[in-house]
């Protein structure tokens, strides 16, 4: 099983690290490793982020879901994953309510135009100020920025490279976790982009993510789940949490949930495959239960179902 060490770095038995005692993890402690911990479940080391930070991206297909994002915070909330994923403008819906039990805050801190079909003829990928301040303002968790890897467009591959290194000496003076999420795209046939889950593109973009200093590595699935320990292994003890991406019919995102936590992975960001499903909160329980209480596919299923 998993588990958070003081650095906050997710670990298994199996890659050959253990954790130290508690007097050392408790000397060696910082700021930052009091932030990983409100993200990562203490005994199972994982964690569910739910994203619903759609809105920043200015496309309406994004809103399906989250048309009353009051209404669906709430909802999600309710079922308690461990983090919920959201924007300075909208931290407020889930940092207003509840009290020490509610999740912790993702702030998600730039937006992008890559997302649309037809593609714009000017993309970018914009920063807010001081992003590791708002996210101490706010009380996130940790905050997140975009690594774009886009076929043709390498202004905004640096356009992302120049804000994750802007935001990571942000975060160190505040002792704010840094999120990186890399993203490797590739053509659709509507025109625009869409996931390209080839390994051998994923790995050297999660790797420059880790060199920069990224505290937590946010990536896309691989076309093959069998092979997500080697994203895992690139990341030399940075904790990958897996994209849901686009909308996939449940059986498929539970026993894909199922293979990249046996590859090795420390949990999952999941959005539309969540706040699009008929029965949210059921999902996110469901979700848990594989994270934290080692349920596979098919009793995930069974708990969404209803018929556990």
């Amino acid at each position: 099983m998993a588990s958070v060490l003081s650095s906050g770095y997710v670990t298994d038995d199996k890659r050959g690290l253990t954790a130290s005692s508690p007097t050392t993890r408790e000397r060696h402690m910082s700021d930052l490793d009091y932030r990983m911990r409100r993200l990562f479940n203490a005994e199972s080391g994982r964690c569910l982020d739910i994203a619903v930070d759609h809105g920043f991206f200015g496309e309406g297909s994004f809103l399906a879901g989250i048309e009353d994002l009051r209404s669906a915070v709430a909802t999600l909330a309710a079922a308690r994953p461990d983090a919920i994923q959201l924007t300075v403008g909208q931290a407020r819906l889930l940092q207003g309510q509840g009290g020490r039990e509610r999740p912790a805050l993702v702030l998600r801190t730039d937006v992008a135009n890559v997302y649309g079909a037809p593609l714009p003829d000017h993309m970018f990928d914009l920063t807010i100020p001081e992003p590791a301040l708002a996210g101490v303002r706010l009380d996130a968790a940790c905050v997140v920025v975009n690594l774009f890897d886009l076929p043709g467009r390498p202004h905004v591959r640096e356009a992302c490279i120049r804000a994750v290194l802007a935001a990571k000496r942000d975060c160190e003076r505040y002792n704010m976790p840094l999120m990186v999420e890399p993203l490797v795209m590739k053509d659709a046939p509507n025109g625009g982009y869409q996931v390209n889950g080839d390994i051998d593109r994923i790995v050297p973009l999660v790797r420059q993510a880790v060199e920069m200093g990224a505290d937590i590595i946010k990536a896309d699935p691989t076309d093959d789940p069998s092979q997500y320990h080697e994203v895992v292994r690139i990341a030399t003890g940075i904790p990958v949490l897996v994209r849901g991406g686009g909308r996939v019919a449940d059986d498929e995102l539970l026993r894909r949930t199922q293979a990249v936590l046996e590859q090795g992975a420390a949990g999952i960001v999941y959005g539309r495959n969540i706040i699009q499903h008929e029965n949210p909160a059921g999902m996110t329980r469901a979700l848990m239960a594989m994270l934290h209480e080692g349920a596979d596919a098919a009793t995930a299923e069974a708990i969404l179902t209803g018929t556990a």
